[in-house]
Parts: C-alpha cells; sequence; structure tokens
C-alpha cells in the first residue's frame, strides 16, 4: 500500500495554492512499491517501473529511407549527370549479394540493408534508367536518404525511462528493440463514492428535491483514465458515524479514498468531521475556483496497515471535475510513480472580459473559434454556475487564470488547457 505520514500534505496557511499542491506531493509522497511483469499487450496506460535499456541499436543496421538506387557518392559528377551500372536489387527483408563497386548502383528498397560499399541514396523519381544503367543528377549530398544504425536509438541507452505512463508509441518502441514485456508498477487502488442525502442513482426512483449521481460517474471515468483500480462504494448518506465507518474500512486495500460533497462548513456537511474522528485532515481549502472547499489528509487502515490518502472534492459536478484535474491528478500520478506531466497552458486570445479576486487560481469554461485575422479565440460559456454540466460538455477547455490576475479584457493573451490535456 501507500507509504504515507499523517503530515504529508500538511500546509500552514489559511488558501492552499495549486502550486504547492504539486510541490507537497512531489516532496512527501512516496510511490507505491509493487511492481509486476506484463506482456506488451497489456502495458498500455501503465507506468514503466525500471529504465527500458536499448539491447539494440535502432535501426539495427543502416537501411534505405526510400525506394530508389544507393551508390557511392565519391563517384558523383559535382557538375553533371553520372551513368552508373546498375549491378544487383535489394528488397526489405534480405541483404545485398555484393558490395557497390567503383561506377556501380544498386536498385533498393524502403527499408532494405544498404549494401556495402553504398553510403547515398537517390529517389526513383529523380533518376533515369537506360538498359542497365541508371542517369543520376549532381548535387545530392553525401548520405542522403540512408537510415544510420542506431540514429533513433543506440544500444545500451535508456529508450524509456522509470516512470514513463506508456502510451501506444511507447509500447511500440519496446516492441521496435525486441522486448515481448516491461515491469510496471501496479495500478493504484482508488475507493470512491458519493456523499449526500439529496442524490439518488441513476435509473432509481427519484424524489422530487434529488438529483441523480453524476459526480462518481465523472470521478470513477477520470481516475480510470491515470490507471487507477476504482472501487465504486455507491453513495452515503449525510450521517457523521456512517461516513466515518465507511471511510475507515476503504482505508484497508486502497491508496486513495476519494469522495464529492459534504466538504465545506454548512450543518449537513459532514465528511470532515468524519475523517477527523478516524484520521487527520491536513487541509480543506484550495485557492481555486471553482471548487475552493477541497479535503485533503490521511486515514489509517483499520487493520493496521499502511493508510489510504484522502481526497474529499465538491458536490457540484464542474468544480468536482476542476479539482480532480488539478490536485487529485497529481496525487495519483504521484502514487503510480509517473513522471510528472505538467499542464501547459496554450497562448489564446480572450474574447470576454472578466474579473476575478486577487490571490486564487480560477477556470473559466471557454469554447475556441478561429477569428478573422486567423487567431484562436476563447469564448466565455455563458453560464458560470458549478453545477452546470453543459459547461463541460458544450466547452473545448479551461481558461487558466493565475494567482495575481485581477481582470481580462477582450483581445488579452491567455493561458488555454484543453480537456483532452486534462483528463489523458
Amino acid at each position: 500500500m501507500a507509504q504515507l505520514s499523517d503530515d504529508c500534505f500538511a500546509f500552514g496557511g489559511p488558501l492552499l495554492p495549486v502550486d504547492e499542491i504539486e510541490r507537497l506531493l512531489a516532496e512527501r509522497v512516496a510511490p507505491v512499491a509493487e511492481t509486476e511483469r506484463l506482456n506488451l499487450s497489456a502495458v498500455a496506460g501503465r507506468v514503466l517501473a525500471a529504465d527500458l535499456v536499448a539491447p539494440v541499436d535502432l535501426p539495427p543496421f543502416d537501411n534505405s529511407a526510400v525506394d530508389g538506387f544507393a551508390v557511392r557518392h565519391a563517384d558523383l559528377a559535382a557538375a553533371d549527370e553520372t551513368r552508373l551500372m546498375v549491378i544487383d536489387r535489394v528488397t526489405a527483408g534480405r541483404a545485398a549479394a555484393q558490395p557497390v563497386g567503383r561506377g556501380e548502383a544498386v536498385r533498393i528498397f524502403t527499408g532494405a540493408p544498404m549494401p556495402p560499399g553504398g553510403d547515398t541514396v537517390f529517389m526513383q523519381e529523380d533518376v533515369r534508367v537506360e538498359g542497365g544503367a541508371v542517369i543520376v543528377p549532381p548535387g545530392l549530398k553525401l548520405g542522403a536518404n540512408r537510415r544510420l544504425a542506431g540514429e533513433d536509438v543506440r544500444a545500451g541507452t535508456v529508450a524509456l525511462p522509470a516512470g514513463r505512463r506508456l502510451a501506444p508509441q511507447h509500447v511500440a518502441l519496446a516492441a521496435a528493440l525486441g522486448r515481448v514485456d516491461l515491469d510496471v508498477r501496479r495500478r493504484i487502488r482508488v475507493a470512491l463514492f458519493s456523499t449526500g442525502d439529496e442524490i439518488v442513482e441513476p435509473g432509481a426512483p427519484r424524489p422530487q428535491p434529488a438529483l441523480y449521481d453524476a459526480n462518481r460517474r465523472l470521478l470513477a471515468e477520470l481516475a480510470g483514465r491515470l490507471g487507477a483500480e476504482v472501487t465504486d462504494l455507491g453513495i452515503l448518506p449525510d450521517d457523521p458515524h456512517t461516513l466515518a465507518q465507511a471511510i475507515s474500512g476503504a482505508a484497508a486495500g486502497h491508496d486513495v479514498v476519494l469522495t464529492s460533497g459534504g466538504v465545506s462548513t454548512g450543518e449537513a456537511d459532514h465528511v470532515r468531521t468524519a475523517v477527523e474522528r478516524i484520521g487527520r485532515l491536513v487541509f480543506w481549502r484550495v485557492a481555486i475556483k471553482p471548487g475552493r472547499p477541497v479535503a485533503m489528509g490521511v486515514v489509517p487502515a483499520p487493520d493496521g496497515g499502511n493508510g489510504a490518502a484522502f481526497v474529499g472534492l465538491p458536490g457540484n459536478p464542474v468544480a468536482a471535475f476542476i479539482t480532480f484535474v488539478r490536485v487529485v491528478r497529481p496525487l495519483l500520478l504521484r502514487l503510480s510513480g509517473a513522471l510528472p506531466e505538467p499542464t501547459i497552458a496554450l497562448p489564446v486570445r480572450a474574447g470576454f472580459a472578466y474579473r476575478k479576486k486577487l490571490g486564487r487560481r480560477e477556470y473559466v469554461r471557454v469554447t475556441l473559434t478561429r477569428a478573422p485575422d486567423g487567431m484562436l479565440e476563447a469564448n466565455k460559456f455563458p453560464q458560470d454556475g458549478a453545477g452546470v454540466i453543459t459547461s463541460l460538455t458544450q466547452t473545448d477547455g479551461l481558461v487558466e487564470l493565475p494567482e495575481q490576475t485581477t481582470a481580462v479584457e477582450p483581445g488579452a493573451t491567455i493561458g488555454f488547457l484543453p480537456y483532452v490535456a486534462l483528463i489523458g
């Protein structure tokens, strides 16, 4: 299980800045230690546990990058065409039968090994073939269209570092190096439940003052995209004793207990009280909008084993989404041993005016359009409410407004975070 001290997230200020969260996680949270060896067919999305050192050069031999003719560059005339006799034909998967001699050329195809003596390849569309000879033009540089052994990866070098979260291109590289399996960290185990007397399961009868639970499905999907193994514990009522029992039980066998709702200061918000009864709540407010009430702490396992991190997110779906991608995402990545994956805001032009408070980071839901001058322009969704789910489904991403910003005017350059970068 995760190795967490009861003050690993501790912060002394009244509101925790967003950047401080990632610093605390990097300094005070250690990844899970358990690993497993998996076939390449099963490693996508997993975190590499050890450096992948290349056992061979990639490519393992010099080869042609095009269909054409392999020649010796020293044979080429500087200013005139050169006539060369074609002595062999080499396709991918077979070696040349003989070296290229003076005044000779070899017909070669993409991926075929370079014949001994050949150092340059003419593209077939740039030459003329006359009988058994090929006439090549002047001006081609030495080594043109030749791929050198090891130019992609040198044998003995690190092809993929430990901590890399494996995407399809990483799996392809491992396969190209001849690997059939890789050592990866085990999946992070997340216990998930929603809280509140006002929410019910989708498909169940819904009393007039109740809402269907959207947050659990949202958070399960987000955690799953990060490779977590999610245990769905359903909906819990607004009762401190029930919540304390559920959170304590979930700490056994899980690395993270994740909840939504009940972490604000209302009389019916009992999650904070429940966590403080059984564990340690080290902060519960983040300098972020939407989503200031975010609780984080450590809950001991009832069986005496390693405890679990606890994160309580706000109940409004938009606030739950934003606090997940800015608070829970870096926690899960850190626990899984993944290398940091910073979210880099892309510069776009503001198509709206906006005012905000100094000292907190705000996220504005926007749609991108192409302005007449070709620039990308961000247009604010008309509704600001943290419970408006369509503000996530009908937009392209978030504009991130730093703590020191207090106003945005139309035409200003602002930072845009596409959803695909936040949930991948």
